[in-house]
């Protein structure tokens, strides 16, 4: 299929792109450059691209493709607190201009990254996906909008899927620091200290980006009848932990570490445990592969190889709403988080 994949250039979408291409799909990459230079080991891929910010995508931008794989936005919820307008704005306005815009095109396809942060404050039962939304963050708020207007633009001619995923980890090009095991095992290499800043008790489900990117490839290459108006949560059973436990499986793999507690650590509202039978069910060609011991060691290993120290790790490039911050203050971008000069895409 010929595929515009937007968030080319991000944590996933460095990961999802070069899958994309050797499964045999054309692909075209659409990103606003934001995150480009935030290179942290290996090479992105190499694919044509639209150097453009998602909001303001142009019907001509989405002429000829048979899907949109839409990625681009704020992508978690301290990022999406940083303003919660323009969080809005990017993840749930743009979101259903792309995808009317899609649909107006004649693309039938139209797969969208949401995410389980929608379930917010859930408590201790498994959900699955007709589960109630109560989202607690903007991120979360503008994923669920997003989804309830797709859902109204569905039709025999346009067939969107929502992909919530779980929360992501694992090493990308592109990689984050911001991202709950991500950074615990960060913590734990460059100061030998897992570093809690919640009471630990929280539950929440995760997923390696590689799932992630297989995920979308599963349904984009699904019967359309199967995967039509259809939200999947992503994931596996088995890999919903409370954060503690997250903890103490780094601290397992990571030598000379023990756990610790920020001063101010307390409760955390976002608790949610996710039923990921579905997407395992419908979609047969789909396998979750990774588990929470074999991403923490491939980020440990990933560390030690590039010499991660605390400095990298607590500087601006890494972590999203750092880099942003220092972006606006350096004059990098306006305060609406849009590039103050035109750059090429380079993917």
């Amino acid at each position: 299929m010929r595929v515009l994949l937007t968030g080319h250039q991000g944590y996933i979408g460095s990961v999802l792109a070069p899958m994309l291409v050797k499964s045999g799909h054309d692909v075209v990459g659409l990103d606003s450059g934001l995150f480009e230079p935030c290179i942290y080991t290996g090479q992105a891929s190499d694919i044509p691209c639209i150097a453009k910010d998602v909001r303001d995508i142009e019907p001509s931008d989405v002429s000829g493709f048979d899907a949109v794989l839409h990625l681009a936005g704020l992508s978690n919820d301290p990022l999406g607190d940083l303003n919660p307008e323009l969080t809005l704005d990017i993840n749930y306005r743009a979101t259903v201009k792309l995808a009317k815009y899609a649909k107006a095109a004649g693309v039938s396809r139209f797969i969208f990254s949401s995410s389980c942060s929608t379930y917010g404050a859930a408590g201790d039962e498994f959900l699955d996906e007709q589960s109630a939304f109560n989202p607690v963050t903007p991120y979360g708020k503008s994923k669920v909008l997003a989804e309830q207007e797709l859902a109204q633009l569905a039709d025999e001619a346009f067939s969107p899927t929502y992909l919530r995923n779980a929360t992501a980890y694992g090493v990308s090009p592109r990689l984050r620091f911001d991202l709950v095991v991500n950074n615990l095992t960060a913590w734990a290499y460059s100061t030998q200290k897992v570093y809690l800043k919640s009471d630990g008790t929280p539950w929440r489900p995760i997923v390696h980006i590689a799932d992630i990117s297989r995920a979308f490839i599963a349904t984009l290459e699904a019967p359309r009848d199967v995967v039509h108006n259809e939200a999947f949560n992503v994931g596996r059973n088995d890999e919903n932990f409370r954060i503690r436990e997250i903890a103490d499986q780094v601290a397992r793999i990571v030598p000379n570490c023990e756990v610790g507690f920020a001063p101010d650590a307390g409760p955390d509202t976002r608790n949610y445990r996710v039923d990921c039978s579905k997407i395992v069910r419908v979609l047969p060609n789909f396998a979750a592969n990774w588990t929470a011991h074999k991403g923490i060691s491939e980020l440990y290993d990933t560390y030690r190889t590039e010499g991660l120290t605390l400095e990298a790790f607590e500087g601006p490039t890494f972590s999203r709403i750092k880099y942003l911050r220092n972006a606006i203050e350096t004059g990098k971008i306006g305060d609406d988080l849009r590039l103050r000069e035109a750059e090429a895409c380079h993917a």
